[in-house]
């Protein structure tokens, strides 16, 4: 069974058990040469290696998504003069590009919108995007539907 028939799913950090964390800290240590060798970075991060071994291909940092080149965002928004126009300067002051939006009729005060984004060129991390994204007065939900190359 391939990773296309498996469920993928976003979790917090804070939820993740320390087996996974430490993997993934082992992952970077690899990706930026801050270790020789896999057996270097887990006695670094106090990890056995078969946990390690067990975790690698299982566990991601929420930014790999970035590799993918775009992601579906849902927001649910205020109904305002000008949100919608203020979202999409934060994502273009990102450096993403905008492919496709849909947006709901508004019902009691609020809507809808669903953001295809070409992230190739976006000139921060993606979950720095999220947060900007998230402080947005108007804006009352975040979700990442989805990704894809």
């Amino acid at each position: 069974m391939d990773n296309f028939d498996k469920k993928f799913y976003l979790v917090r950090e804070d939820v993740l058990p320390e087996a996974m964390k430490k993997t993934l800290e082992v992952k970077e240590m690899l990706d930026r040469g801050k270790a020789e060798s896999i057996a270097d970075a887990v006695l670094k991060v106090d990890l056995s290696r078969s946990a390690f071994y067990k975790y690698r291909d299982t566990v991601f940092p929420f930014s790999t998504i970035q590799k993918e080149k775009i992601i579906s965002l849902f927001f649910h928004l205020e109904d305002r003069s000008g949100t919608l126009s203020n979202l999409l300067s934060v994502v273009a002051g990102s450096g993403c590009n905008v492919l496709t939006i849909h947006q709901t009729i508004p019902l009691q005060g609020r809507a809808n919108v669903t953001l295809s984004l070409n992230t190739s060129n976006i000139i921060t991390k993606l979950d720095e995007l999220l947060t900007e994204l998230r402080k947005l007065e108007f804006v009352e939900k975040v979700e990442v539907l989805g990704t894809g190359a």
